[in-house]
């Protein structure tokens, strides 16, 4: 791939780039349209936007296709180029996902480490690409990875864009010219002895484990903070419900703690999900039987990559199968989808608890963070939950695309891997942002209408369902419907009726009684143990007798 540079500046329109070297998209020059010229594609690149004087700079790069401009300070080359104007699709470019950046970059850093190591590649050579490899890891040249995030291809064109920018990087380096291949070549050198079908699913698979990490913590958090409300509210008696209808007494403590419960078993099904994901295919190549990589490549790049990213990766032992089945991300997509839908129910009941403020439950006072209404003054909506909410419908809608992208896959490849890459990255990114909001922004600052809630007890016809061991279901039903019809309350009709004395009718219903029923059987039977394990067993009472 041979390069030159010139400056002429009729090379843009010439070659169909805009001003900024990126393709424009539109009608063709000189048809019916092209009077009003479309506008240029934003470069999302400052690296690879020239400025004013050097906007008509270019090199120029050949590949299959025939010879291409592409502007001369950028660091990808013409595949990236053809691939920008062929996926125009929404605008955002993988860059926007460091983790897979980072990635991409550990695994062709691995890759050269290991070819340097075989002696396939050339020492000076494999230095400058592990030294463009780690500037990239830290967050250098992000802005260069500019293919769009859906692209067709199975990845090959977010493959050759890390290609590209680390062989004109590692260039640089050298003292040498981007676009300067006859010295060290994005594909004979930085992609030696791998295939898209390897390089792109184990960086999507260490970008996935990176970036659940910090959902894993931003879990841990919510949880932590419903956990804390658990504990504030421990005293407080309410009614709990079953189908909207008053059930029986428990504590709010007891609401909350469910919902830390259930945010640490997602935590735990998320961590077994990403242990699936470590394993990978590189070595694999084009279809898992390795060919055109050397017989320790696998193992040794491999291990080079464990090193690099800290990560406990495993190499498939079937490269083949390996590299056709993505159950690995239906699994951990099935896993997203469980912690959004019962996200999505806690913030439902935090909606209904709190709706109102005179009207509805009112049963807990959500933090007031803006304003609710443009026409009714006052009011204040449930606004952090409701985003929540609205993560979790995109995704369960992630999920279905996932679920039919993994199906479509045929024989030896699954072409649709960037969908499922967006879609779970994307998952992941939302819903830690959901997490932390709805901890900080909501959670954290929630209070309990206590004495409210105690006149909902006091005044509930579920108190009868207590009083069934002592009373009989008979007149227990019978206290209810009176309770019901007249409004009096379920305590007076039993005094009433004599049916209980008020210091046993005061036993029964108090509140620990109520919410905690077994607390004190327990508390007695560990106490017995505890006095049994302490006393000495008859065996070794009578053994100093038996000695003597």
């Amino acid at each position: 791939m041979g390069t030159s540079s010139r400056t002429s500046s009729t090379d843009s329109a010439a070659s169909g780039s805009g001003p900024s070297g990126l393709p424009t998209s539109g009608p063709a020059a000189g048809s019916d349209a092209a009077a009003d010229p479309p506008a240029p594609a934003p470069d999302p690149a400052p690296a690879c936007a020239p400025g004013p004087a050097a906007a008509a700079a270019f090199r120029s790069e050949h590949d299959l296709l025939g010879d291409r401009d592409v502007p001369a300070d950028a660091y990808y080359g013409i595949h990236t180029l053809r691939a920008v104007e062929n996926f125009p699709i929404t605008g955002t470019p993988i860059s926007v996902y460091p983790e897979l950046i980072t990635a991409l970059a550990s695994v062709k850093q691995a890759a050269a480490l290991a070819h340097r190591d075989l002696g396939l590649l050339d020492a000076r050579k494999a230095d400058a690409v592990i030294a463009a490899c780690e500037e990239i890891r830290d967050g250098k040249l992000h802005d260069a990875f500019v293919v769009d995030v859906i692209q067709g291809g199975a990845g090959t064109s977010t493959n050759m864009n890390a290609n590209e920018v680390v062989a004109n990087r590692a260039l640089e380096l050298l003292g040498l010219a981007k676009g300067d291949y006859r010295h060290l070549h994005p594909l004979e050198d930085v992609n030696l002895g791998q295939s898209t079908n390897d390089v792109y699913p184990t960086a999507v698979k260490i970008a996935l484990d990176l970036t659940a990490r910090r959902l894993l913590d931003a879990l841990a958090v919510l949880r932590d903070a419903f956990a804390a409300k658990a504990e504030e509210f421990a005293d407080v008696l309410k009614m709990g419900r079953t189908q909207l209808q008053d059930a029986v007494p428990m504590t709010l403590g007891q609401e909350f703690a469910t919902y830390a419960v259930m945010v640490e078993e997602d935590r735990k099904r998320l961590g077994e999900a990403c242990a699936l994901i470590r394993e990978i295919n590189l070595g694999g190549t084009a279809i898992g039987t390795g060919l055109n990589a050397h017989p320790g490549y696998a193992a040794l790049a491999s291990r080079h990559l464990r090193d690099i990213t800290g990560l406990p990766l495993v190499v498939a032992d079937d490269l083949v199968e390996a590299t056709q089945d993505a159950g690995a991300f239906v699994q951990l997509s099935g896993v997203l989808k469980r912690i959004a839908v019962k996200l999505s129910k806690t913030c439902n009941d935090l909606r209904l608890l709190s709706c109102g403020p005179r009207a509805g439950f009112a049963e807990i006072n959500l933090p007031p963070v803006q304003a609710g209404s443009s026409i009714m003054p006052g009011k204040v909506n449930p606004v952090v939950p409701e985003v929540v909410n609205q993560i979790a419908y995109e995704v369960i809608g992630n999920d279905m695309a996932v679920t039919m992208a993994a199906e479509a896959g045929q024989l030896q490849l699954n072409a649709f891997e960037p969908v499922i890459a967006h879609s779970l990255l994307k998952s992941l990114t939302h819903l830690r942002a959901g997490c932390l909001t709805l901890a900080e922004r909501c959670v954290r600052g929630i209070t309990a209408n206590r004495d409210h809630l105690a006149r909902l007890v006091d005044h509930s016809i579920g108190l009868v369902t207590a009083l069934n061991p002592y009373i009989g279901y008979e007149q227990a039903t019978a206290v209810a419907k009176e309770a019901l019809e007249t409004g009096r309350g379920v305590r007076e009709l039993v005094l009433e009726k004599g049916l209980l004395t008020e210091e046993r009718l005061r036993e029964v219903l108090h509140p620990d009684n109520l919410a905690r029923p077994h607390a004190a059987a327990r508390a007695a039977a560990a106490a017995g143990q505890t006095l049994r394990a302490a006393a000495p067993a008859e065996g070794c009472a009578a053994a100093p007798h038996a000695a003597g």
